[in-house]
């Protein structure tokens, strides 16, 4: 939804799922967290801090809890929100029907309790850097790309190293070290945006 920058905007806009995540938004607006608008969808916050989104998709819609692995999930509905991802959770519906108020709030209220203790998941730093052929090469044959690469910190260049590794046909791997290639070169992160 190109050109929209706001969580009014957002929810103006929607086609599908428009019920239920007027509905998801009705239910997090009275938990006192604050609306913001992050990574073109509505971000609810405590304290600055990240607490859950709402997101749409073609087959289900839904929350995601952004440290929701620290959370008890007595209720069984939290899903790993993609393969590698250590803190995010979700909890996706199908229908307004499967929207329960009180389950919700008790998930948020969870989340806001850890994040006021300071609870969270982090990267793991002593995880090592291995650095893939296509990468090797490029930064070789490159001085200045490798000095900017160097100035980045391990968490950035093992983020850049595992995007291309992870690649599974040589095609997207090209397009992944290209990718890279633009970003080191401007001292971006790869995951800066989400930051």
């Amino acid at each position: 939804m190109a050109g929209i920058n706001t969580p009014d905007e957002f929810f103006a806009h929607l086609s599908q799922w428009k019920e239920e995540l007027l509905t998801l938004r009705r239910i997090l607006l009275k938990t006192g967290l604050e609306e913001t608008f992050k990574w073109g969808k509505p971000t609810y916050t405590a304290n600055g801090k990240n607490i859950v989104g709402v997101s749409d998709f073609k087959s289900y819609c839904g929350l995601w809890f952004f440290q929701g692995a620290l959370l008890e999930d007595k209720a069984k509905v939290l899903i790993n929100a993609q393969e590698g991802t250590k803190a995010m959770r979700s909890m996706r519906f199908a229908s307004v029907k499967e929207i329960d108020e009180k389950l919700i709030k008790a998930y948020v209220a969870e989340a806001v309790a850890n994040e006021a203790k300071g609870l969270k998941i982090t990267a793991d730093k002593n995880k090592p850097l291995i650095i893939p052929e296509e990468l090797q090469q490029l930064l070789d044959a490159n001085p200045a790309l490798k000095e900017k690469f160097a100035a980045f910190n391990k968490t950035n260049q093992r983020d850049f190293a595992e995007h291309i590794s992870t690649a599974k046909q040589e095609k997207t791997k090209l397009a992944r070290l290209e990718k890279v290639r633009t970003l080191i070169e401007q001292g971006i992160g790869l995951h800066d945006k989400y930051k």
